[in-house]
């Protein structure tokens, strides 16, 4: 290859890991200067988005685009870099299923307000004044970003053509995807990236034994289980979400004896994360009798957090329906 790739980073709403991750592929950064030129990275650089408006369209090759789409600014800056993108990859969870942010579509704006500037405890304003996008001061009228109605994914808002997901995700698969980047090799447009390390599932990446019959009685927070180290962290009754959540982590939480949070989102075949896993939950309970089962489920500490911690924004709920 004798020209340099434009590449584009870029952060919205999320928490910043996956700025961190791209630094996490060690020697090979040295591959990506030596055949890149980073047209847009503000995290890490001195750019303004004056400069992606007077680039020609199409004149970035790839941007990585991480976090989800919480507000005006997150979406004008989406539609704008995929104009001015050849290619566009939802890298990290965040972007790729809404993450995190996400959960925050089981309120409304409204609710959302009202919790953070009135109802805290450390909050005083009884006045209750709420942020305004637009505001006339002294020196003129200042503008703020609009909080959205619901958060959503990157490809909600604009086309996205591979996906790169993982809270953050494996540098492993930074390293595939950036070496078929430069080889134009990547696959076809609309794939998971991750599944080019792995098609199946975490529990396939995992080492950890599986129990011959139903045992679970009752679900426990991981902090208050006694993990033998040695079974199925889900068999021992631990929320795990490895059979509904797609592979290429290598199992790394696992690994660590802590349990699958999701992160990755479901596999290809599955449509709605949260409910796989209730599915899931259904062939692990030792008990025939209703009533018992019903509370045994009702004991999960916040069920939504649980079962869709990184993809609400992608799943059948979505969000809260008024």
């Amino acid at each position: 290859m004798t020209e340099k790739l434009n590449f584009a980073f870029y952060w919205a709403a999320s928490c910043g890991g996956c700025e961190v991750v791209v630094l996490d592929i060690d020697e090979k950064i040295l591959d990506v200067v030596d055949s890149a030129n980073i047209k847009f990275w503000p995290c890490a650089m001195d750019f303004k988005y004056d400069d992606v408006e007077a680039m020609d369209s199409n004149e970035i090759d790839v941007c990585f685009f991480n976090g989800a789409i919480r507000n005006s600014e997150n979406e004008e800056i989406a539609e704008l870099l995929r104009e001015k993108s050849k290619t566009m990859v939802a890298f990290g969870s965040c972007s790729a299923l809404g993450g995190i942010p996400g959960l925050g579509n089981d309120k409304g704006k409204e609710e959302i307000f009202e919790k953070a500037y009135v109802s805290t405890f450390s909050t005083e304003n009884e006045d209750g004044i709420f942020p305004e996008q637009l505001t006339e001061v002294s020196e003129g009228e200042l503008e703020i970003p609009e909080l959205l109605e619901d958060v959503k994914a990157l490809d909600q808002v604009v086309d996205v053509d591979y996906y790169l997901p993982g809270c953050p995700t494996n540098p492993d698969i930074i390293v595939e995807a950036v070496e078929a980047i430069f080889e134009g090799n990547l696959p076809q447009k609309g794939t998971n990236l991750a599944t080019l390390v792995n098609q199946k599932t975490v529990c396939d990446e995992c080492d950890r034994e599986l129990a011959e019959e139903k045992s679970v009685k009752e679900f426990k927070r991981p902090h208050l289980a006694e993990d033998n180290g040695e079974d199925c962290l889900l068999e021992q009754g631990i929320i795990c979400m490895g059979p509904a959540t797609q592979a290429g982590c290598g199992a790394r939480c696992l690994n660590a004896n802590f349990p699958c949070r999701g992160c990755f989102g479901p596999p290809e075949d599955v449509k709605d994360q949260g409910g796989k896993m209730i599915s899931v939950l259904g062939s692990i309970i030792d008990s025939e009798d209703e009533q018992e089962i019903k509370k045994i489920v009702e004991d999960i500490t916040d069920s939504l957090g649980t079962f869709y911690s990184y993809a609400l924004p992608k799943s059948l709920l979505r969000k809260k329906r008024k």
